[in-house]
């Protein structure tokens, strides 16, 4: 018989993360609504992440990442590939850890994302992310300048830093019947999986995806990485052609189930957010609660809880997708 490899995150990594980032990520607010709660028929505890520093949940991988380089390491700066919320997060750990950062970005990426990044005070390349490949480019990128690449999402310290806000959401609500998290490259649904797991071994732990961007479903589905155009949604975070390498051995073994959304239920979501909860979330940071407010998700449990990922958006696009 066959030894099982042992996963490359565990929940005492995370819990070493937690403990890593105390004091100096936030500690995000879990935000209810009676609301919500009568809409759709069960208790809702939303994960704020949208309040994290630099917007968004990254902060948490990249900072966990980037504290534990050697002084050597650090000394030679830090390379990263985003199409924005890593960037900036990157860019910030950077910064507080005293090393400079360069960050290779699309030419397309929002441009408060890009301006976020340049004001923490990385340098960034950018590239066309529909004909170029950004791993090769970021990876050519960091050896070319000597510096250690920390990859959006396929790396332990990365995934074992996302898993930090499920595990503070959990410790505020205790046992939930359900976890709904946005799905891009998947290192924030295998940090939060792994830690819903250990914790609650009965929670079924969900995936949502934009509807043009399901590369995480199809692989899922067929056992094995597909790879798809890159998509076009307005979920540009979520705008990754192929599961990662690591984290998809990962879900495929800790993920229950995937739902899809399309970009008038993430708008639908937005808006919502933004009139009853009084929160504004970017398209990526909204899918989970779209896909509950669609009524995407089965069998319905009593409690459940949804990360809300980020919250990185300008007034215009905002009022460009939420207003009209």
């Amino acid at each position: 018989m066959a030894a099982v490899s042992p996963s490359p995150v565990t929940f005492d990594d995370v819990r070493a993360a937690a403990a890593r980032l105390e004091g100096v990520a936030h500690r995000t607010p879990v935000l209810t609504s009676r609301t919500l709660n009568a809409l759709v028929g069960a208790e809702v505890f939303i994960k704020c992440e949208n309040f994290q520093r630099a917007g968004a949940f990254k902060f948490r991988g990249a900072y966990n990442a980037a504290a534990q380089l050697s002084p050597e390491q650090l000394a030679k700066g830090i390379a990263a590939y985003s199409s924005g919320n890593h960037a900036q997060a990157t860019a910030l750990a950077a910064r507080e850890l005293g090393t400079t950062a360069v960050i290779l970005m699309p030419e397309d990426a929002p441009t408060l994302k890009r301006e976020a990044t340049a004001g923490y005070g990385a340098e960034i390349v950018t590239y066309d992310r529909y004909t170029e490949d950004r791993t090769a480019l970021g990876t050519a990128l960091a050896e070319d300048r000597g510096m250690v690449l920390i990859p959006p999402y396929d790396h332990p310290h990365v995934m074992a830093g996302q898993g930090t806000a499920t595990l503070e959401l959990l410790e505020e609500t205790g046992p939930l019947g359900a976890l709904l998290v946005p799905v891009g490259g998947g290192g924030l649904i295998a940090g939060s999986a792994t830690t819903a797991k250990a914790l609650h071994p009965g929670i079924r732990v969900i995936g949502v995806e934009p509807e043009e961007g399901d590369d995480t479903k199809r692989s899922l589905e067929t056992g094995a990485r597909v790879t798809l155009p890159v998509p076009r949604t307005i979920a540009d975070g979520q705008a990754v052609p192929t599961p990662g390498e690591i984290t998809f051995e990962i879900n495929r073994r800790l993920v229950d189930a995937i739902a899809l959304v399309g970009d008038a239920e993430i708008v639908t979501a937005m808006r919502f957010a933004f009139e009853r909860l009084k929160i504004v979330l970017e398209p990526s940071g909204a899918t989970g609660l779209a896909a509950l407010l669609a009524g995407h998700i089965d069998n319905l449990p009593p409690r459940i809880g949804i990360i809300a990922s980020g919250g990185n958006i300008d007034a215009r696009r905002f009022s460009e997708l939420v207003g009209g």
